[in-house]
């Protein structure tokens, strides 16, 4: 354990360590992603897929390694024993750090499928690591404002062929295919802007999850609700770093998605959009008071 050391020394420590750890690794994916690239052929298409949810995992695993040796951070997590390897989910989160991703990968790593998180577009240009994204099918998202749209109608659509695509090609292995539905980070300021019913949370958007159980609702049957709370206030990404995060709570909760949620179209469907946001929002409403106990205990 290094946590004896300075907290800016041991943020500059896990830097490093994050920044080595991640080229490695990344450098080691780009060999399946060529050899998927030159021999576009099914079987060598879904071997290197799963080779390379392998190195990820890997990737994740050494990121635990430092929090271990670095970090005094206790965590308090419960559910993960419901995850399954083989399985297909659909995993819904509150967002109020970039920690929270950090804070997944490790609980979720080799318990549940890869997580694979819905990105926008202009991230997959991240030096190194936005191939990396790109080679591993992580659905990225262009949104068009509707200014844009009505100057080009043509381009209406197109997010949601996109999304579709990506999901298309988790048929063949097993995925935790995650959204942030809040669609930004938690904030006292957002939450106001919003007017949000919730007290912990913002408000819900239901396209994303829409677009997934339209291209995916045969294949995933299984909700993973994921309610993180930091009893020390949500950290900045430098504060986990430095390791000043006292304590992560997680409590994870699966549950059936309902069969009138699944295999419609959202774009087309305005019953089926309604339905889709009716349902996350009495998830909504449970996290918001399940986070409200999790935090005064």
């Amino acid at each position: 354990m290094l946590s004896f050391l300075p907290a800016p020394v041991i943020g500059l420590i896990n830097a490093l360590l994050l920044g080595i750890n991640t080229l490695f690794w990344c450098l080691i994916l780009y060999i399946p992603l060529l050899v998927r690239l030159i021999l576009p052929f099914r079987a060598i298409q879904v071997f290197t897929s799963k080779l390379m949810i392998w190195i990820s995992e890997s990737w994740v695993a050494c990121n635990t390694g430092w929090m271990k040796l670095t970090q005094r951070t206790r965590w308090t997590v419960t559910g993960e024993d419901q995850l399954e390897r083989e399985a297909w989910y659909l995993v819904l989160s509150n967002h109020q750090s970039w920690v929270d991703i950090l804070a997944m990968q490790r609980v979720f790593n080799r318990r549940a499928p890869f997580l694979k998180f819905f990105l926008k577009q202009q991230l997959i240009w991240v030096p190194v690591i936005g191939l990396a994204w790109w080679a591993l099918d992580f659905p990225f998202m262009k949104r068009y404002s509707r200014e844009y749209l009505l100057k080009h109608p043509e381009k209406r659509g197109e997010d949601l062929k996109s999304t579709r695509r990506s999901c298309e090609r988790f048929r063949h292995t097993p995925v935790s295919v995650m959204n942030f539905v809040e669609g930004t980070r938690f904030t006292p300021a957002k939450h106001d802007k919003q007017q949000s019913p919730y007290r912990h949370l913002l408000v819900p958007k239901a396209g994303g999850v829409g677009f997934v159980l339209d291209a995916m609702g045969d294949a995933i049957e299984t909700l993973v609700d994921v309610t993180i709370a930091y009893p020390g206030g949500a950290p900045t990404f430098w504060q986990f770093l430095c390791g000043e995060v006292s304590e992560i709570r997680m409590e994870i909760h699966t549950r059936k998605i309902p069969d009138n949620l699944k295999g419609r179209d959202y774009s087309a469907d305005a019953e089926y959009r309604r339905a889709i946001k009716d349902w996350l929002t009495e998830q909504w409403q449970q996290k918001d008071q399940r986070l409200e106990r999790m935090l005064s205990e």
